[in-house]
């Protein structure tokens, strides 16, 4: 079957465009090789890697002088190459198609950062209501619909919601950034997050702002743990 799809609707690699890529379903192992993944040094806390060797668990300045929210955040890869180009796609032309292979390396980061963790709930950042409208739909809750299927966890994009539009974070400072998401996001129904251990997904993760925010307010919903996952770190 897969052979027979193949034909009448053939495959390319969003990387190199070679026809029927093994490694996934859009992505060749040469580009997948080619990428660059966040491997240790990383921080214990936000996963934000360090040059040089360290031999040890540490804890970056960042989250040392204020201890973010989420118990701890990890992402699968650099947000460059084939997998910085299939979020492009996905966030920008609707290319719904590649949150499949997305979710295979959500899956392999999940369990290689987070084996011994259980989760109850998958929880997407989500959009505000009007960013939402003009895009068709959430990246992030297509992403963690994809995981929780295949790890068998419920997904739950109607648990937060953004109160505020906020402004796109590319060009923002640090400073900026958490600024322009305090107090946006609120829990929809707090008693359904009483002593959840929730799985709080994204595409990307640069300073951790937004992520952070998310955290806050599933914590103040009453959840017990939040761990974040992303696709990729900018």
């Amino acid at each position: 079957m897969k052979h027979l799809l193949d034909m009448l609707y053939p495959r390319n690699c969003i990387g190199c465009s070679i026809s029927a890529p093994e490694a996934f379903r859009y992505i060749c192992w040469d580009c997948w090789a080619d990428t660059l993944h966040v491997e240790p040094p990383f921080c214990d806390c936000c996963g934000d890697p360090v040059a040089g060797a360290v031999d040890h668990d540490f804890i970056c300045f960042a989250c040392a002088a204020e201890r973010p929210a989420f118990d701890a955040a990890r992402s699968a890869a650099r947000y460059d190459g084939v997998v910085g180009e299939a979020l492009r796609m996905l966030k920008y032309e609707n290319a719904l198609w590649v949150a499949p292979d997305m979710a295979v390396i959500l899956q392999n980061c999940l369990k290689a950062e987070f084996a011994g963790c259980e989760f109850d709930l998958v929880v997407p950042v989500p959009l505000h209501h009007v960013r939402r409208r003009e895009r068709g739909f959430n990246q992030s809750a297509v992403l963690a619909r994809e995981l929780g299927r295949r790890i068998e966890c419920q997904s739950r994009p109607g648990a937060l919601r953004r109160i505020r539009p906020t402004t796109t974070q590319t060009h923002l400072t640090a400073s900026q950034r958490l600024s322009n998401v305090k107090n946006a996001f609120q829990c929809r129904k707090e008693k359904d997050l009483v002593g959840q251990r929730v799985l709080l997904l994204d595409d990307v993760m640069t300073t951790g702002a937004t992520v952070n925010a998310c955290a806050k307010a599933l914590k103040h919903g009453g959840a017990s743990s939040v761990h974040v996952l992303t696709v990729a770190r900018g």
